[in-house]
């Protein structure tokens, strides 16, 4: 009941700053969502420090600002593309330099683990901003996908802890459920007609096939964090969010869902 309680604490403010920034604009949201991305960066970085992959927290958490504000500014297209790609292969390639004067047993796959951190972590938080951009309604629906995400995550804990007999996927997650799984899939179904009926943007259609995608792409963003996890021997990527662990405890379901999500708003958008 303590950690529930923690958690539903800390879940409420962080979930003010979440959508505060969203509503305060796309600025604003860039300049908080930067702030959770550097250090999700650094707890990244952190994940493999005994390891043979060892990073190097500060260098990967000063590359990755600066490669996410050159996406802020191609989102913005107060830059082009070219010189967005063109920053990407110099900053990429100065860290295999620096590789070069590392003392590492596995240089290559040290360097794997860091470009899959860019790919990762920065990405889904530059799409992120990119929907704040291109979206116009009075309703972000930044905030529709975010909230689809938390009602899944919300209920499948809850019925998971209430109902929860049948592990969903025991060798990575023993204490998921597919009583939890499900039930927080169906809430997510019923929180995509509601967010259609209270902010009246896109269509019924729109919310219902973005929770049909939100539900398992969350899951599978869970799952694959708690992958890394128990690869790596550890229970939390960090201790920022008491009751939840570390930035990237928080993030883990919407860094996976994202691009499902930006595609799903493409492809709608050219029906």
């Amino acid at each position: 009941m303590s950690n529930l309680i923690t958690r539903a604490i800390t879940g409420f403010f962080f979930a003010l700053i979440v959508l505060g920034s969203i509503l305060m604009g796309d600025t604003v949201q860039a300049v908080v969502f930067g702030v959770f991305l550097l250090l999700g960066m650094w707890e990244y970085a952190r994940l493999f420090q005994n390891t043979e992959y060892k990073q190097i927290p500060l260098l990967t958490t000063v590359i990755g600002a600066y490669i996410y504000t050159i996406i802020i500014l191609l989102n913005l297209r107060i830059i082009e593309a070219t010189a967005f790609y063109y920053s990407i292969y110099s900053l990429v390639f100065i860290y295999f330099l620096v590789e070069l004067w590392r003392k590492q047993k596995q240089p290559i796959a040290s360097i794997g683990v860091f470009v899959f951190g860019i790919v990762y972590l920065i990405i889904p938080f530059g799409l992120i901003n990119k929907l704040m951009t291109e979206d116009e309604n009075n309703f972000p629906i930044i905030i529709g996908m975010i909230l689809l995400i938390w009602s899944n995550d919300t209920f499948a804990y809850l019925i998971g802890r209430k109902l929860g007999k049948t592990p969903l996927f025991e060798r990575i997650s023993p204490k998921k459920t597919w009583e939890g799984t499900i039930g927080g899939i169906s809430f997510t179904l019923v929180t995509g007609l509601l967010i259609y009926y209270i902010s009246g943007t896109y269509s019924p259609l729109f919310w219902f096939v973005a929770a049909c995608i939100v539900a398992p792409t969350a899951i599978y963003g869970d799952l694959l964090e708690s992958l890394f996890k128990r690869s790596l021997n550890i229970k939390d990527s960090g201790k920022i969010l008491p009751g939840h662990g570390g930035i990237l405890d928080r993030f883990d379901a919407v860094l996976f869902t994202v691009p499902f999500f930006y595609l799903w708003y493409l492809i709608f958008n050219t029906l």
